[in-house]
């Protein structure tokens, strides 16, 4: 309680608490807080979500590269392993059925396959090597680096059918900060040797 001659005081005193409870009000307030929290960590959430897609989609075009390079390798050696099938299958290109070429990029079942894809083939079907036995290498679909065939040890008594797979993956999800990219196109690889006789 104020006296007479403190009123001045005491109304001066009454209006600065008021004036700083509001503002303590205002900042002790939550309303808004789970919307800020949502709008700082959604895109985080988003961009984490986007590379777990894209790393999956990795992982299941280097399995099945993978499986497709090991089917044309066999394919190249038994065709179609009847009695009748004496001539190894044909190489490539690719685009044309029943030919080793034909079989890795049909065998991916991937996003534009047969466009980015490159099969070498190294097959009896092509001709060998009068010097080493060796098969005669052919590539089919868009060019790329070329892989160097090991020298073989056995090459008198065996023929080592070789099939080298190279497709270039593009991210499901493209992903970039303004204009550079997060992920880039990879190249995967893979090479499958088999001994036929």
């Amino acid at each position: 309680m104020c006296c007479k001659h403190e009123k001045h005081e005491c109304e001066i005193k009454r209006r600065e608490g008021a004036a700083g409870s509001r503002g303590r009000r205002f900042w002790q307030k939550d309303d808004g807080n789970s919307l800020i929290e949502v709008a700082i960590f959604a895109p985080l959430l988003v961009l984490l979500m986007g590379y777990a897609i894209n790393f999956g989609y990795f992982f299941l075009v280097a399995a099945t590269l993978t499986s497709s390079t090991r089917n044309a390798a066999q394919y190249a050696i038994q065709g179609f392993s009847s009695p009748a099938a004496t001539d190894y299958p044909a190489a490539g290109p690719i685009g044309t059925a029943r030919t080793v070429a034909d079989l890795a990029v049909g065998d991916m079942g991937l996003k534009n396959a047969a466009t980015v894809t490159s099969v070498r083939v190294c097959s009896a079907a092509l001709g060998t090597t009068t010097s080493s036995n060796r098969p005669v290498c052919q590539t089919y679909g868009t060019t790329s680096t070329a892989y160097a065939v090991d020298a073989d040890p056995e090459s008198a008594m065996f023929q080592a059918f070789r099939v080298d797979v190279t497709y270039t993956v593009s991210p499901p999800i493209p992903m970039g900060f303004f204009s550079a990219p997060l992920i880039t196109n990879f190249k995967f690889h893979r090479m499958v040797e088999m001994r036929g006789n």
